[in-house]
């Protein structure tokens, strides 16, 4: 039965069905999502608590264990870190690939709600929770600047106005605004003024939380009429506070303005956002999980215009950064290479057969093939991406094969005089088999990668499926409308009607024919030496194997770099903002950037995020990582603090925020043991050749004020340690004192003593507690956390105000001893009778300490991680041998354990893999072939072209200096669909000759090689140009396309030259060893027919 008969008896039906195909396609492209790769969604949930003031130790202990001891239980969690800083917590966790995000969202508010009742009772509100994506980096960043506005009032505009409405577009996820904070009025107490009135901190608490009442007033009716009441009982600036009254000392009113100056300022005074070197306020934006990159970026561009208009019109606002214009310029560089492989197989095809008729055979067979692939991945669900097209562009290698078999075997019996009907059919029935063998069999070789699990599965399904389709639809293709066509445009020309190219062509090809011949014949005259050197390409490989470099995924180019400052750990906020400004100053006089942005403050005491956005490729000479490695010696020269840039990657995984692009985790049996070889661990690291930019996000080298209470003395004096941390925390914790409802926000009363009185420890001296001082009612009355001071590292802390301290402290002090008790503080809202005040250095002691800056957990248990870059010329693969091996030079005990985490962690599991996967496509492919053929011995035969192709792949890779990356291994796994079609159109005529011709296997397999010559030489030639392109690009996103290209034309260019003579050899001595194996069955049958 001939399945294109119908096709080739019914030409109009066929024409319009391939029309209808094309057509599908071509809507479908046009309705297809663009995204850089494809949608890869690691279910990540992020859980935020904050609790201004807390120090990092008292973060982790009392919120973050709580939080991870019932966030733990959760089921499918994957991976589970925590990072706690000055007043914040953060939980990550990662999940199992297959969980549901809403259901494992579910049970992380369950388990927050389980956690409150463990939860200190200082922590006002809930924590909560987001859906996160690791992987991405912010799509979009906007900078908000302005000559006449402060930053407080610019924040106010970002997070009253835009942060609302673009947190409305559709596809975004977060909008986190930073570089300021909200508008405050800021009461800056001085401590010597409320010691000669008297006056407790928490008296000044209690006045300012009833300056706002804001309750309900009710109303009065009259007759007819209903008469809303309303008072000025909200105070909402700092000149309506100033006279407030906050205590009466001799019947004289003492006011706020005469213990604390009030002015309107911000909530944070330690926060800086810049803009290319401008204080700016800055609104990152990411995306939602599954949500499109393009079409949220195009949402975003549309709605500026209006969100300009709604906010203050001096207001300046500029994109610094918009992840997708590099996405686009990659896009369009793929689909221009995908172009060029088109009229690059075309070219091959003309150059083959010389015939402009023939040559528009396959010509409409590719572009069908293609374009009919786009209504398959619309239906399916997929978008155009560097994968998905990458696909298509190495596809136009393999769909053209189907057709150049049949069109060239019809093509030889019209040549031989048979009528083009005719031809056409005895031409698709003859190769029928074969084209449906060399289909089946390509498709099979992505059966492992379907199958594969983990990020990596989910990555390459898309490319594997949107190939396997192409190569699906080619087949049919080549079976209807390319047969239809033969026999229609084929036709027969004597040699005297040909072209004088075509006559001198052909003598050139009749000669490389005769050529191949000649050294053919002495292949099989010499069958155990070229049986030898198929072996030794075996053995070649797995050396060749073990000395490539290997890496995870290639280092892309974004045009995008991110960076994380790391300061001294003692550095004050005033001292971080001027690295802050040095860093970015640096990095806005590169050529190549055109944007950077950068902040500090907040939690990140000493730390601070860059990010920066380069010109396009075409306006640079240099690639991102060639950036960073000249910005690496100018940062460097900024003293005290270090800026660790690294490029943004499309591929990231791992849920802890580090400086650097690949991570090394410490955990040990025991704490002292981690803090101590975590640092040894890192140093060591630091001066290998293998790694750069290595740092730790260990920190436990801060400074801090450690206070001691003499709790015999503070009983004695009726002073509790609730009553010290409330008075610290009054102190210096900004604390949020009262709250101002505004109509479209909330603001905050913030109380905390002068600027003068936080720049040095040794102010604690001068800071009093008022003598059994009561607690406010409502929210106010918390169990408060300690404030943080700053260390001024210039000047003295001595003064005639401290001496004349001093004095008033001792002489209180005696006074209380005497007295036993004295005035107390009500906690009401105005106090009527002067107080006695307690120095704080009459109940307390304090000296310098070292604690933690941020204290770091990863499944429970404290951990420390080394973040690392890859220097020039360095693969992952040298970064993960040269750890393992400093490990054991610095001799790092067994109780302290080391793991890779993110996407060194992936690397390690992709490596252990990777022979897996191979093996697996090799079997499926034996599996399918042997099926087809009914033969457990013919698919060895075919398979046996694998081995020159897998040196070639990674000679080429060693020779270009390319990693042996995932992308490498695709296009590893590619080469063994490709380089067994030339067995296949072998083996496929030697056997019919055997069984038709009553050929001998020499003469079967020898005349088959010379018959099938002119394909496969079409066939790997197309292959080999169409992924030419892909190796040699050097546009937006090539990086990534690069090494899949090299590995596919090295295996070709090995594969072609060994194969066609290894082949024969492997097929002869197998067929010997078919037929002994016969020979011996029907020995050992013949006993048992006899009998």
């Amino acid at each position: 039965m001939n399945p294109s008969a119908l096709f080739i008896a019914r030409p109009v039906a066929t024409t319009l069905l391939t029309l209808g195909v094309a057509l599908a396609g071509a809507i479908a492209y046009f309705l297809l999502p663009v995204s850089p790769l494809p949608q890869i969604d690691i279910p990540t949930i992020s859980v935020q608590a904050s609790m201004a003031g807390a120090s990092p130790e008292t973060m982790a202990t009392s919120v973050a264990t709580p939080l991870e001891r019932h966030l733990g239980q959760i089921a499918d969690v994957t991976e589970m870190t925590s990072t706690s800083t000055v007043g914040s917590t953060r939980v990550t966790l990662q999940f199992g690939l297959n969980r549901d995000i809403d259901g494992a969202a579910r049970d992380v508010q369950a388990a927050i709600n389980a956690a409150r009742a463990d939860l200190p009772v200082s922590l006002k509100s809930n924590p909560t929770y987001r859906k996160i994506n690791p992987a991405d980096a912010p799509i979009m960043i906007i900078a908000l600047t302005s000559s006449t506005l402060t930053q407080g009032q610019l924040y106010d505009s970002a997070a009253t106005v835009l942060q609302q409405k673009l947190s409305q577009i559709e596809g975004v996820g977060q909008v986190n605004i930073g570089g300021s904070s909200l508008p405050a009025v800021r009461a800056e107490v001085n401590p010597h003024a409320l010691f000669k009135y008297g006056i407790g901190l928490e008296d000044l608490r209690a006045a300012l939380a009833s300056a706002n009442a804001n309750a309900p007033k009710g109303m009065i009716e009259e007759g007819e009429r209903r008469y809303q009441i309303y008072t000025n009982d909200q105070a909402r600036k700092a000149e309506q506070y100033r006279n407030l009254v906050v205590a009466y000392r001799n019947g004289a009113a003492v006011r706020l303005s005469d213990v604390a100056r009030v002015e309107d300022s911000v909530e944070d005074l330690r926060n800086q956002g810049l803009a290319d070197a401008k204080p700016s306020v800055l609104a990152v934006i990411t995306r939602q999980p599954s949500a499109n990159i393009i079409d949220t970026v195009e949402r975003l561009r549309a709605v500026l215009p209006q969100l300009k208009a709604s906010i203050p019109a001096d207001i300046d606002i500029a994109v610094p950064m918009d992840r997708t214009t590099t996405i686009r310029a990659s896009l369009r560089d793929v689909e221009r290479t995908l172009l060029i492989s088109l009229a690059l197989v075309v070219l091959v095809v003309f150059v083959f057969l010389r015939d402009v008729r023939a040559t528009l055979i396959p010509s409409v067979a590719v572009p069908v093939s293609l374009i009919g692939t786009f209504g398959v991945m619309y239906l399916l669900g997929y978008s155009l991406d560097n994968l998905s097209l990458m696909a298509l562009t190495i596809g136009t290698g393999f769909v053209v094969d189907d057709a150049i078999v049949v069109l060239e075997n019809a093509t030889r019996h019209v040549e031989a005089g048979m009528p083009r009907r005719q031809a056409a059919l005895q031409g698709a029935r003859e190769v029928g088999f074969t084209v449906l063998s060399m289909s089946l069999s390509l498709v099979a070789v992505f059966l492992p990668i379907l199958l594969m699990g983990g990020i990596v599965g989910r990555l390459f399904r898309e490319f594997a499926v949107t190939l396997s389709v192409a190569i699906m639809v080619s087949l049919v293709v080549s079976l209807t409308t390319t047969p239809m066509m033969c026999s229609r445009l084929l036709r027969h020309r004597t040699a005297e009607g040909r072209s004088r190219l075509f006559r001198w062509s052909e003598r050139v090809f009749q000669g490389l024919l005769h050529e191949y011949e000649r050294t053919l014949a002495t292949a099989l005259r010499h069958r155990r030496l070229t049986l030898l050197v198929l072996l030794a390409t075996v053995f070649l490989n797995g050396y060749l194997f073990t000395i490539v470099p290997k890496g995870f995924f290639p280092q892309q180019d974004t045009g995008a770099m991110v960076g994380g400052i790391q300061a001294d750990q003692s550095i004050s906020f005033q001292l971080m903002r001027q690295k802050l400004v040095s860093f970015v100053t640096i990095i806005k006089n590169d050529p190549a950037v055109e944007h950077v942005v950068g902040f500090t403050g907040g939690g990140q005491t000493n730390g601070g995020f860059v990010y920066v956005s380069l010109k396009p490729l075409g306006e640079r000479d240099l690639s991102v990582d060639q950036v960073i490695g000249r910005l690496r010696g100018k940062l460097a020269e900024v003293p005290g603090a270090a800026l660790f840039l690294q490029a943004v990657q499309d591929i990231r995984q791992g849920g802890r925020v580090a400086n650097a692009q690949y991570q090394y985790t410490l955990q040990a049996d025991e704490l002292s043991d981690l803090r101590t070889w975590a640092p040894k661990l890192a140093e060591a690291l630091s001066h290998r050749p293998e790694l750069a930019d290595v740092n730790s996000d260990q920190q436990d080298k801060g400074l801090e004020t450690d206070l001691v209470i003499d709790r015999q003395t503070a009983s004695r004096l009726n002073l509790t340690a609730s009553q010290i941390d409330n008075t610290l925390y009054d102190a210096f914790g900004q604390r949020q004192v009262s709250t101002i409802y505004n109509p479209l926000n909330q603001y905050h009363v913030i109380l905390e003593v002068a600027p003068e009185f936080w720049q040095s420890p040794e102010t604690l001296n001068q800071l009093y507690i008022s003598k059994q001082g009561g607690s406010v009612s409502g929210t106010q009355a918390t169990n408060a956390v300690a404030g943080t001071t700053v260390l001024k590292r210039t000047g003295s802390s001595s003064s005639a105000a401290s001496v004349a301290s001093d004095t008033a402290r001792n002489q209180a002090t005696n006074t209380l001893a005497n007295s036993g008790r004295g005035s107390a503080s009500t906690g009401a809202a105005v106090s009527t009778a002067a107080e006695t005040m307690v120095p704080l250095s009459a109940v307390a002691h304090f000296g310098p300490g070292t604690p933690p800056l941020a204290v770091n957990h990863q499944g429970h248990f404290a951990a420390s991680t080394i973040s690392f870059n890859l220097p020039p010329g360095k693969s992952l693969s040298d970064a993960v041998a040269a750890i393992e091996q400093t490990m054991r030079d610095i001799g790092v005990p067994v109780s302290v354990h080391g793991s890779f985490q993110g996407t060194a962690k992936a690397f390690q599991d992709s490596i252990a893999n990777e022979p897996i996967l191979i093996v697996a496509a090799l079997l499926a492919v034996y599996i399918v072939l042997g099926v087809l053929y009914e033969s457990y011995i013919h698919p060895i035969t075919i398979l046996s072209t694998l081995p020159s192709a897998g040196v070639g792949a990674v000679l080429a890779l060693l020779v270009c200096n390319s990693e042996f990356s995932i992308i490498a291994l695709i296009g590893v796994i590619l080469l063994i669909g490709i380089v067994k079609k030339n067995a296949i159109m072998m083996i496929d005529f030697a056997l019919d000759a055997e069984r038709n011709q009553g050929l001998s296997p020499r003469d079967a397999i020898f005349q088959a090689c010379l018959l099938r010559f002119r394909p496969i030489m079409m066939t790997t030639m197309v292959a080999l140009l169409g992924a030419l392109p892909l190796a040699l690009g050097h546009g937006e996103g090539a990086e990534m396309r690069q090494p899949l290209g090299i590995s596919i034309v090295g295996g070709l260019i090995v594969s072609q030259l060994l194969t066609l003579y290894t082949t024969p050899v492997v097929y002869l001595y197998l067929d010997r060893l078919r037929k002994w194996g016969l020979r011996r069955r029907r020995r050992r049958a013949r006993p048992g027919a006899a009998s």
